[in-house]
């Protein structure tokens, strides 16, 4: 591959006189004399063949080209600014990556919120996210495939933090046969109908969670899915509060007047797969939780 004929340094140069508007302001701005910043612009439209600069007055003003070829310059400049930010991080011990296991029942304000405290505090490292569904996130720690998870049960052999309790509601859409039926409902009243489940995405120990007495179930891979089918009428299940709050309130759910287990709850853990946990995933860590304590502080305000 041919070597480029061009520096950013070059590039620079030039805008740094375009921004400033001559050739001295630039010199002063970059710290360098002026015959330099006059020589590596000359050097730049030499190479180049074409002219990039035109007089404006007491303004130096980029030509059409060198408009359309600074535009393009611009973007190598950041990104060569971006490379040596991430250098520098990497050499004070930032992560090049960050693996993270998410169980899909954490809320997606809790994800978000600490996605955007990460994004302005560790540019330098990528994040990978990972939505897995009950033992998926064993599996992830177990395999070495992830710097951190949340999960719904501490997996054997890791130590783990309480994050939040989520409540799953036990309903169906107003129109389904077991609000017909009346009166307080029992298991015999659910075991004709069809429930819906979320499916486990590991693979090591996979699991069933939940009540499971129906004859006939419907497994999904995805909560939106579920939530779907129940709104449509298909089946009923045992929902997560959090997703479906909306539903709730305008009425295309509703919650099944159940004798017992109307309501059970599940906790998702904040674990670390090494105590020894570099500073990108210590940081996303401590974001996780002070977004799932502003979410807990939210969920206990009356509604």
């Amino acid at each position: 591959m041919r070597a480029p004929k061009t520096t950013l340094e070059q590039w620079q140069v030039l805008q740094a006189i375009v921004e400033t508007g001559g050739f001295a302001q630039a010199a002063e701005q970059l710290h360098r004399s002026q015959s330099s910043v006059s020589y590596a612009v000359a050097r730049l439209q030499e190479q180049l063949g074409v002219a990039l600069l035109r007089p404006e007055g007491r303004r130096m003003r980029l030509t059409v080209e060198g408009e359309a070829l600074l535009r393009e310059a611009g973007d190598l400049l950041r990104q060569a600014q971006r490379l040596e930010e991430r250098a520098v991080g990497l050499s004070q011990g930032w992560e090049p990556v960050l693996r993270a296991a998410l169980d899909s029942l954490l809320p997606a304000e809790v994800m978000l919120e600490a996605c955007a405290d990460f994004a302005g505090h560790c540019r330098e490292t990528r994040l990978q996210l990972h939505e897995v569904v009950m033992s998926g996130a064993d599996d992830m720690l177990h395999a070495g495939e992830a710097d951190l998870a949340v999960a719904g049960r501490l997996p054997q052999g890791f130590l783990g933090d309480w994050l939040l309790d989520a409540e799953f509601v036990a309903c169906a859409a107003p129109s389904h046969s077991l609000h017909r039926l009346g009166g307080v409902l029992d298991e015999s009243h659910l075991r004709a109908e069809v429930q819906v489940v979320l499916r486990d995405s590991g693979s090591r120990q996979p699991r069933d969670e939940g009540w499971l007495g129906a004859h006939q179930r419907w497994t999904v891979s995805q909560p939106e899915t579920g939530i779907a089918m129940v709104e449509a009428g298909l089946a009923f299940g045992w929902l997560a509060r959090h997703r479906i709050g909306s539903a709730l309130r305008d009425g295309r759910l509703k919650p099944l007047p159940l004798k017992n287990g109307a309501l059970r709850k599940a906790s998702l853990h904040l674990v670390l797969a090494d105590e020894a946990a570099g500073p990108a995933c210590r940081y996303f860590a401590d974001a996780l939780r002070r977004a799932a304590a502003r979410w807990r502080q939210r969920a206990a305000m009356p509604q």
